[in-house]
């Protein structure tokens, strides 16, 4: 497979964003042959945690949010981390910047925590969500059908709950992005 010439755009939040649920997704899709922007809530370092409360890496975030359109990539990768997902969704751009991947039926990863950001951008009605598993009442509320699955594709949208599901996580991510848009997509965005 490869992503030769394909944009992705990766979400990092300030000391929140669970790191192999950053790092992995985003090494995975550059292997393929993607160009990968880090999009974060401010400029300069974003810090991740490992366990959702250890220190982890710092990267640099490329561009802001405020600074992008989901027009300038191919698809979008929304890591996990309880506290990074949260101060995501709680950014009215961020989750317009979520939003618009759907409308543009262009292909989304999400793990762990990170559908909250789904739930906030109301793109889980009628969709097969799979998550860590706190956020089942979430998704099902939101209309969304919740499963305990390794990995879940619906329409362009893949879905894991853990890092123990990033092998099976990267490696759908990849073909879906590969596939590119996906007209369904749009139609339940």
């Amino acid at each position: 497979m490869t992503l030769a010439g394909k944009k992705i755009a990766i979400l990092i939040a300030p000391r929140g964003t669970e790191e192999p649920e950053f790092k992995k997704p985003k090494e995975a899709v550059e292997a393929a042959g993607a160009t990968v922007t880090v999009i974060g809530l401010e400029a300069g370092e974003a810090q991740t945690n490992n366990n959702d409360l250890d220190p982890g890496s710092s990267y640099t975030v490329d561009k802001t949010v405020g600074e992008v359109s989901a027009s300038d990539f191919d698809g979008l990768v929304i890591p996990g981390g309880c506290v990074g997902a949260d101060k995501l969704r709680a950014d009215a751009a961020t989750v317009s910047f979520v939003h618009s991947f759907f409308e543009q039926a262009k292909p989304v990863g999400v793990i762990c925590h990170g559908p909250w950001l789904l739930v906030e951008a109301g793109v889980v009605k009628g969709r097969t969500v799979t998550s860590y598993p706190t956020l089942k009442t979430d998704i099902t509320n939101a209309g969304g059908n919740w499963v305990d699955k390794e990995v879940a594709v619906d329409k362009g949208l893949v879905t894991s709950r853990n890092p123990d599901d990033l092998p099976a996580f990267c490696a759908k991510i990849v073909e879906e992005f590969e596939e590119g848009k996906h007209p369904a997509q749009a139609r339940s965005a």
